[in-house]
């Protein structure tokens, strides 16, 4: 890592004073929830309100529950929420692909923004690496969908999803332990506690070593493939020195050992490679053979939150962040033993951010300003081995860029009546982002990055650009509660997502737009440069709860324009026929209109069905989505908008969670079962029929028993019960229609995969 995380400690200290001045009265943080069997509670708005009340689509999943159904990482939420896509980025065992409502970004390299927000307690990872969180010392995770900024953090056109851990007891100790034991020799140790010290001031900590066998071989290595081996922690302190002041400094570390992800080959090899390589008969298995690198990935961020609620209508806010990660991944895009096309990547970020908020509550206007600081680097270098095309053949990347962003940001809701409600808000932001890409080619094999002997022979990128853009996102909402059980919304918002530089365009190869004969720097820059995206989102919603029923129905409506469409096309530098480099294209070659619907609700089917204390309730999430490019514009300036589709979005996401709870054992015993459908999804915007993911459903099942005094907890969860096979993300350089290679000799179609069918049993002890 190329800065120390202890930037945050002194950071703190200096600002320790101006943080006295900032923060908000709630007991939860920001989209909190807090869910009984009858009330969910969340401050989507920065105040306490019931989820019912909030005209916002907005899914909250509790600690306990998310323990309940054996969650094992964030992408489980997916499962259950409408209309997104969680999944483990290709290649990779800890970066996260996000989706919400067909908006998001899968290529993971520095250069391209997140469509969806991830936040953990408040703060935005800038970066994917390091996302896939895993499920320990969690309160709750929220999905909010639709665009966002003008309540808290960074400005996203697609979504939030937001990891918000406990608060500690300012009472009591308390400890947390639990052990899981499962399938692939499952073994995981999670413990948390926390400590009151004084009346005033706490501390605590939670720690998770989380262990498991691969689901398959790499049969060329030896090794286990999709195995797991991950410590990490977090600890915090909380001083509370007057009942109106707050603060919190916490840290948090994750060091992820697991075998490198090898990746699936969906057809043998091209004629006339050699050897000949069948499609193996498992999944999980590989033949994957780069080994040059051995892959590590460390995350670790420290933050500091400060509240002061200055009287019974302002509260100030104030949270500080430093976050940085280092990943060292081995990429083997083919797939075999040989060099074929091999992809060693590092990658390095790091980030400091800044939020301010100040709050405003009162019997008829709620409220609040906020001014949100990000400066964040991102470090990229990987290489690309073509031995088989040229022996020792290798296209070089290196990418380093800087993002610093500013915004001022406002949301207030006025009582008009005691039924009805506007709420206005606005987010004026500035962008600024510089990229320096440098583009090689070596003979000789790896370079110097990655221990080899390669030397450079040929420099294809050598590029330094600024940029700077601007942007005001309004949003209006209008709610009307005609009685306590109703209420009926409409929302209109505006995402903005930065633009940026290709980190993969050659220079080289920028075309002479104006045919002139000479490419200017003018021309460079434009080839190498996109501008950012923007979506309108219309959306009307219907809330109802009557006591043993409840459900939130919403429609929405988004023109999503200057979609950013990142992609990578072969090279051929010799004009002898063959491949052998590639470079980035990256234009706002999309404009699109995506329409859906989502109903979520809950039932109380029955108390005391069999016996006294007895409960059977039915919980469920619809998605409905129909999305479709009105423009296109392929590598070549043509347009193939009636050929594409959203990427990564089912048309249908579906689920039902039915559990049954009844007394046993002098405690409580809990039954549920859930299922899980996803309709057809494309892997990329050109639809693929080889790679591409048919529906598919998913059977999880759990029962626990918790003790009477909640102090014992004993489970058994049942996850993807009837094995399915399902893809997650894959590579594609083959020619769609022939098959026939378009980098390298062998031909990449390369797929990865969700998890099997698993076993766990826990048990745990809390005091």
């Amino acid at each position: 890592m190329k800065k120390t995380i202890t930037k945050a400690v002194l950071l703190a200290s200096t600002v320790a004073s101006a943080a006295l001045i900032s923060a908000p009265v709630l007991a939860q943080d920001d989209a909190g929830a807090a869910e009984t069997r009858d009330v969910i509670t969340v401050t989507a708005r920065r105040r306490e309100e019931t989820l019912q009340d909030v005209p916002l689509s907005v899914s909250a999943l509790s600690g306990a529950e998310l323990e309940r159904t054996g969650a094992i990482d964030i992408t489980a939420v997916a499962e259950v929420t409408p209309n997104v896509t969680l999944e483990v980025s290709r290649g990779t065992n800890s970066t996260l692909t996000a989706f919400i409502r067909g908006i998001g970004q899968q290529d993971p390299v520095a250069g391209f923004e997140a469509g969806v927000g991830i936040y953990v307690d408040d703060v935005y990872f800038n970066r994917p690496q390091s996302a896939v969180l895993d499920i320990y010392d969690v309160e709750r995770i929220e999905v909010l969908r639709g665009p966002q900024g003008t309540l808290y953090g960074r400005n996203t056109v697609g979504g939030a999803v937001k990891y918000v851990t406990s608060r500690l007891d300012p009472d009591a100790p308390t400890l947390d332990a639990r052990i899981n034991v499962g399938s692939y020799n499952q073994l995981d140790q999670i413990v948390s506690g926390s400590v009151p010290l004084t009346d005033t001031f706490r501390v605590g900590g939670a720690v998770a070593n989380l262990q498991r066998d691969g689901f398959g071989d790499n049969l060329y290595t030896g090794q286990d493939n999709y195995n797991k081996d991950v410590l990490g922690y977090r600890v915090s302190a909380e001083w509370e020195p007057t009942a109106d002041l707050f603060f919190r400094l916490a840290y948090d570390r994750v060091e992820d050992d697991s075998n490198p992800r090898g990746g699936h080959r969906l057809i043998p090899s091209a004629p006339g490679y050699t050897p000949s390589y069948p499609v193996l008969d498992d999944v999980f298995d590989t033949r994957a053979g780069l080994d040059v690198v051995r892959q590590s990935v460390e995350a670790e961020g420290l933050s500091l939150t400060a509240e002061w609620e200055i009287n019974e209508h302002f509260t100030v806010r104030n949270i500080l962040s430093s976050r940085e990660d280092a990943s060292v991944t081995p990429i083997d895009f083919d797939s075999l033993p040989e060099g074929d096309f091999d992809v060693p990547a590092i990658y390095e970020n790091e980030q400091f951010s800044e939020e301010f908020q100040l709050l405003y509550s009162s019997e008829r206007l709620n409220g609040v300003i906020g001014y949100y600081y990000l400066d964040a680097s991102a470090y990229t270098v990987f290489d690309v081995l073509l031995d088989t095309t040229l022996a020792g053949l290798n296209a070089q990347t290196y990418g380093d860029v800087d993002t610093k962003t500013w915004s001022l940001f406002a949301n207030f809701t006025y009582d008009l009546t005691d039924q009805l409600s506007l709420t206005v808000g606005g987010r004026y932001t500035e962008d600024e982002r510089t990229s320096r890409v440098l583009r090689r080619t070596y003979l000789g094999g790896f370079s110097e990055y990655f221990g080899g002997a390669g030397v450079s022979i040929a420099t294809t990128s050598d590029f330094l650009g600024t940029n700077t853009w601007d942007d005001f996102s309004p949003s209006i909402s209008l709610a009307w509660q005609p009685d306590a059980e109703n209420n009926f919304y409409a929302t209109f918002s505006r995402g903005f997502k930065g633009g940026g530089f290709d980190p993969r365009a050659q220079t080289t190869g920028a075309p002479d737009f104006d045919q002139n004969g000479t490419v200017s720097e003018a021309e460079v820059f434009e080839f190498m440069s996109f501008d950012p995206e923007t979506v309108n989102s219309y959306e009307i919603g219907w809330k109802y709860e009557n006591g043993r029923y409840r459900h939130a129905l919403a429609y929405f409506y988004m023109d999503y324009t200057d979609v950013q469409v990142p992609g990578s096309v072969g090279i051929d530098t010799d004009n002898d026929g063959v491949n052998d480099t590639f470079t980035g294209v990256t234009t706002n070659a999309g404009a699109a209109t995506i329409q859906g619907i989502e109903y979520e609700g809950m039932l109380d089917i029955a108390d005391d069905l069999i016996n006294p204390g007895d409960n059977l309730n039915l919980v469920w999430a619809v998605g409905i989505l129909d999305g479709q490019y009105d423009q296109f514009i392929n590598a070549f300036g043509v347009d193939i908008s009636d050929d594409v589709e959203i990427q990564n979005t089912p048309d249908m996401t579906a689920s039902a969670t039915l559990t049954y709870m009844t007394p046993f054992a002098g405690g409580d015993l809990t039954m549920l079962g859930t299922v899980s459908h996803r309709g057809d999804s494309t892997q990329f915007e050109v639809p693929f029929e080889a790679l591409d993911q048919e529906a598919y459903t998913l059977f999880n099942a759990s029962v626990v028993w918790d003790s009477a005094d909640d102090r014992w907890q004993l489970g058994l969860h049942g996850r993807n019960l009837t094995d399915e096979e399902y893809i997650v993300a894959g590579y594609d350089f083959v020619n769609n229609t022939t098959f026939a290679p378009e980098l390298g000799q062998a031909g990449t179609l390369t797929a990865y995969y969700g998890n099997p069918m698993t076993i766990t049993g826990t048990i745990a002890f809390r005091y």
